[in-house]
């Protein structure tokens, strides 16, 4: 009789969908791939030739994984994790941003938001349509140089997130 009544209830578990009501389930970077990610990027920018702060954060802005070179500037980690939070709270990369606003496609207001950077340098982490969240490098002899970074880093970890 227990064996019946297990066999059912796991064949009702079976028909019923994946989520419960008032469950949400979402995507967001593992910890050991964004370490990767960070590793990556201060790797591409040490071969370019100079020393970066990298901050990856999740989905919800949380960093997971930091890193600074040991001759990063003073400022670096803070404007690092800056990007990274802006990128990922705009779900765009931060020299975009930066470009909208100067274009007057969004307002100047945006840049006087504490915390918010528009400095290229922040880029959005997605994979399979979701966001999963946001890589920020700062120390570069200019934002373009720390995007670069960024993007060759995500690059190096891309195969890990794709679903």
């Amino acid at each position: 009789m227990k064996r019946i009544i297990l066999a059912a209830a796991l064949a009702l578990a079976a028909a019923l969908p994946a989520h419960a009501d008032g469950i949400v389930t979402y995507k967001s970077i593992a910890p050991d791939v964004a370490f990767d990610l960070a590793r990556a990027t201060i790797n591409q920018c040490r071969k370019d030739g100079y020393q970066v702060a990298v901050v990856v954060v999740d989905r919800f802005g949380i960093p997971l994984a930091v890193l600074r070179d040991q001759f990063a500037g003073v400022m670096a980690l803070q404007v690092a994790r800056d990007k990274a939070k802006t990128a990922n709270a705009f779900a765009t990369s931060t020299g975009d941003l930066g470009k909208r606003i100067q274009a007057g496609e969004l307002s100047q207001d945006y840049q006087n938001l504490p915390n918010v950077v528009t400095l290229a340098g922040g880029i959005v982490i997605e994979a399979g349509g979701a966001k999963l969240g946001a890589v920020g490098v700062s120390g570069g002899p200019g934002g373009d140089k720390d995007e670069a970074c960024a993007k060759a880093g995500l690059a190096s970890v891309q195969d890990k997130l794709d679903f």
